[in-house]
């Protein structure tokens, strides 16, 4: 029996640091290059229209700067909404991107891909550039 329960505390103890390490190893937001891209669109939360950016420059500037950017998990996101910006990338095949597609921008530190919110560690996203095309 304590044998048991020393196994199962082990056990536990090593998935609790697995858990904690993938929680806070920061990532890329992403790894595509600009010229995959054919458009971008991107859903303004606070006035409610939608921009598609085709633009190879606009493209490549908004591309280059989110693969620049690491982020760590901040808290989870479930409950919240509202948003500024979501972002949909989609490649010259005509198909969306795939994994960090479909991401919410708060500001210029703050992203929102559910489950979780991300705070960025390394680099800003060039949230301006991106507010003066759509807006």
């Amino acid at each position: 029996m304590k044998r048991k329960l020393v196994m199962l505390l082990t056990i536990v103890a090593v998935l609790a640091v697995g858990i904690g390490i993938w929680y806070n190893v920061p990532i890329n937001l992403m790894d595509l290059e600009h010229d995959e891209v054919i458009e971008i669109v991107v859903f303004n939360g606070n006035t409610g229209n939608a921009t598609h950016i085709t633009d190879e420059t606009q493209i490549e500037h908004i591309i280059e700067n989110l693969n620049e950017i690491k982020l760590k998990r901040s808290k989870p996101s479930v409950g919240y909404s509202g948003y500024s910006f979501k972002m949909t990338i989609y490649l010259s095949d005509g198909n969306e991107a795939d994994d960090w597609n479909n991401f919410i921008i708060n500001s210029d530190d703050t992203i929102r891909k559910d489950p979780f919110f991300y705070k960025v560690v390394s680099e800003k996203i060039d949230y301006d550039y991106i507010a003066g095309i759509v807006n």
